[in-house]
């Protein structure tokens, strides 16, 4: 029993190991710094929690603060925010619009997409929605190569900008541990199209 236990935990660990191996090799050379970025025609950003009181909370505004660095600096002509609108933490595009508008993007400059509700959904919505076939994708750098390689299993020539985060130690344990298991659940997607 003990045997089969230690087994079985042994294939999850390879399973989880390889399938975040594989993601990390198909994002390989589409992984920039804000600076080394390319330029490409949109950033997109995905949704992450809001607060209470409906701002963005540390992970969201990490990546909504690139996505500005990337249009002030030329890297990008527009940006997608694509999350829920009507998630249990709030509304995400309402708190990113908002966020964005009070930073100095002319909103003119701002897509939105409320039924992003996951980084796969996010690509593909992104793709055969909005027609994007290159772009940027912000998120904290180990959520970029999923979040590229979705996109690019989507069909969208995507690059990837690590976002910083502000946060405190737990919550960005918990995020990499998620990271870690969402992987074999991505890589299973790009297989089975």
């Amino acid at each position: 029993m003990l045997e089969s236990g230690v087994a079985l935990a042994a294939g999850l660990v390879l399973v989880v190991v390889g399938a975040n191996v594989r993601l990390w090799m198909v994002s390989s050379g589409h992984r920039f710094e804000t600076g080394s970025a390319p330029t490409v025609p949109v950033v997109i950003v995905p949704g992450a929690k809001v607060g209470p009181d409906g701002s963005p909370m540390a992970y969201l505004r990490g990546r909504l603060d690139v996505a500005i660095e990337l249009l002030r600096a030329g890297k990008v002509r527009e940006i997608l925010v694509s999350g829920d609108a009507a998630g249990n933490s709030g509304d995400e595009i309402a708190s990113m619009m908002k966020y964005l508008v009070e930073h100095g993007v002319d909103p003119a400059l701002v897509r939105s997409d409320g039924l992003g509700l996951s980084t796969r959904e996010t690509c593909e919505r992104a793709q055969r929605l909005f027609g994007i076939e290159r772009a940027i994708i912000v998120t904290q750098s180990r959520h970029v190569p999923r979040a590229v390689a979705l996109c690019r299993a989507e069909g969208i020539d995507a690059d990837g900008v690590g976002a910083y985060c502000e946060c405190r130690r737990m919550t960005v344990v918990r995020n990499n541990i998620r990271e870690w298991l969402a992987a074999p659940k991505a890589v299973a997607g790009l297989i089975w199209r």
